[in-house]
């Protein structure tokens, strides 16, 4: 068995080695046993994309229609949990079909919740959000070494978010075959946007820029024709390359790690906690009228939840892009019950109520999704919200 110093010098690589020889063994397990044919895993991020927990990540997830209930419910729990445990490890039943596996010591949890949050904070990284996760500055201004980690593209992605937070209208190129310019940004002027092409590298502490890369930038600038030209980097520069540019100072920017953590502060800084803030009230107060007198729009949206009781939820997309959208909650009407309230019927609530929960609380960030047949969803992160079909859902509040 893998020893306490030997966790404790794990890498990335290590981990997912480690992942692997879990999931080796459980399906070898499960091969013998006959189980296998419904099988497979998966990480928490891929399943649901949840920030993992510090105290104890999921290290992966084990899904088998009809195996899970077949294991936990007869001799053969005894001897998977046999299994586990001499690989360090335990399990807990998530729902009918998913078994999640967790370390049994507080040097597993801390390495693999190192990299799962890393994982967690890559995807982020997304293209095309309505608005900006304050969770990825914070990471990188907190985790400076992280930067070294990202992925060339994400790099240039993380810089494009930033700019786009500090205020400038950024492009963010194709990635390859961009001559040379990796973001365009325009910075508002009284006499006309000022255009500052980027080249972005990120590199190890100990690559440093040369004079050849900082001159092509500036030459791509001159050919755009852009007002200035910027080198950023997580590395450092040659002395050739600071005397070039010291030579075309007001043209030409060399910026490196420490430039980037002091973005990532201020971008952490700027970022609005409150997302109402980000609609007018004006407009959503017309959207809520208009819905009831319409609440079969597609913005109307429901979520049902519970493990042992049925519950729903429902909310209004007040804004959205491509993959994000902004949701503010309404509440629950009844429409039957038992006579007690605990079991019935009930709709979205469309009336001035729903402006009560116009705030920080009620409007929540969302990850929108369009699966191949057109249908959208959006996750909050806790709940999946689907167009509600306007029917009234059927609720159970008995435990």
């Amino acid at each position: 068995m893998t020893t306490r110093s030997q966790v404790s010098h794990w890498s990335d690589q290590d981990v997912v080695d480690e992942i692997a020889r879990i999931r080796q063994a459980i399906q070898s397990w499960a091969e013998d046993n006959g189980l296998w044919h419904d099988a497979s895993f998966s990480s928490k991020l891929e399943h649901s994309g949840d920030e993992p927990r510090e105290e104890e990540p999921v290290v992966t997830l084990f899904h088998a229609e009809n195996t899970v209930g077949i294991i936990v419910e007869s001799h053969l729990e005894s001897e998977f949990s046999t299994l586990l445990a001499s690989l360090g490890y335990w399990y807990e039943q998530e729902d009918n079909v998913t078994l999640a596996l967790y370390a049994n010591d507080a040097d597993r949890n801390a390495k693999f919740y190192e990299y799962f949050h890393w994982q967690w904070v890559c995807s982020l990284l997304v293209e095309d959000t309505g608005d900006v996760y304050e969770e990825l500055y914070q990471y990188f201004a907190t985790n400076p070494s992280a930067l070294y980690r990202l992925h060339w593209r994400d790099f240039e992605i993380l810089l494009f978010r930033i700019f786009q937070n500090h205020g400038y209208s950024a492009i963010l190129g194709p990635g390859q075959n961009d001559g040379g310019i990796d973001l365009r940004l325009w910075q508002p002027n009284p006499i006309g946007d000022i255009l500052t092409v980027v080249q972005a590298k990120r590199y190890a502490p100990d690559s440093r820029i040369d004079l050849q890369p900082v001159q092509a930038i500036y030459g791509a600038a001159k050919a755009e024709p852009a007002a200035q030209a910027m080198f950023v980097t997580t590395s450092s520069y040659t002395p050739a390359a600071h005397k070039f540019a010291a030579r075309v100072s007001s043209e030409l920017q060399l910026r490196d790690s420490e430039d980037i953590i002091d973005w990532c502060k201020q971008a952490t800084n700027g970022v609005i906690k409150d997302k109402s803030r980000l609609v007018a009230s004006s407009f959503v107060n017309r959207l809520i009228e208009a819905l009831a007198h319409n609440p079969f729009d597609p913005r109307v949206v429901h979520s049902t939840w519970g493990y042992n009781s049925t519950l729903n939820s429902y909310a209004v997309v007040i804004k959205e892009t491509k993959h994000a959208a902004l949701l503010l909650s309404i509440s629950n009407k009844k429409v039957s019950d038992d006579g007690y309230g605990q079991v019935g019927d009930e709709i979205p609530l469309l009336d001035a109520t729903s402006m009560t929960q116009f705030n920080e609380l009620g409007v929540k960030r969302a990850h929108r999704s369009v699966d191949d047949y057109g249908h959208v969803t959006y996750w909050t992160g806790t709940q999946l919200y689907s167009r509600w079909n306007g029917a009234p859902n059927y609720f159970n509040y008995m435990d």
